[in-house]
């Protein structure tokens, strides 16, 4: 194998491996920072229940079709496409000046996550050899595992220090 191969493995890996945390990581960290967020919007339990909610169901609605979708119009294009979704929504989850807003916006996320995740696994599959295959496969899970788990820790911390807007 050549060393550009080698290097572009290399970098596939690390863009799935960490689109694979960040995804998670934000589903998980929402929870710790949902009472500063009822506190600033001034908004009841179930409406907050919302803003976690909406990120989850919309991930698991759009998964199968956009998994479809990539299988037809290229998985590189929706993983790009799901990369860019999810890093606008979350910038726009910063500024977010009413609650409703930022429940479109977390929708908005919810489905550039699905995108990410339909993608990730085929992409990495098809990039490397066989017998690379199960490392890889363990690296991305292990990062997705490190995004649920290490997600209320450090949203709690960025939440107390530096405000819930500050989780995006």
């Amino acid at each position: 194998m050549s060393d550009t191969a080698h290097r572009n493995q290399r970098a596939v890996l690390l863009a799935i491996t960490l689109s694979s945390f960040l995804t998670p990581f934000m589903g998980s960290s929402i929870n710790i920072a949902l009472p500063a967020i009822g506190s600033d919007f001034r908004v009841d339990a179930v409406t907050l229940g919302w803003i976690s909610l909406s990120f989850l169901l919309t991930s698991a609605m759009f998964l199968v079709p956009f998994g479809r979708i990539a299988d037809i119009y290229g998985r590189h294009r929706i993983f790009i496409a799901g990369v860019w979704s999810f890093t606008i929504s979350a910038l726009a989850c910063t500024v977010s000046p009413s609650v409703y807003v930022l429940l479109v916006v977390r929708l908005v996320q919810g489905a550039g996550s699905a995108m990410i995740f339909a993608t990730a696994l085929p992409i990495l599959v098809s990039s490397f050899p066989h017998e690379q295959r199960g490392r890889v496969i363990g690296i991305n899970a292990a990062s997705v595992y490190m995004g649920l788990s290490l997600g209320p820790f450090i949203g709690g911390l960025l939440t107390h220090y530096l405000g819930w807007r500050s989780i995006f």
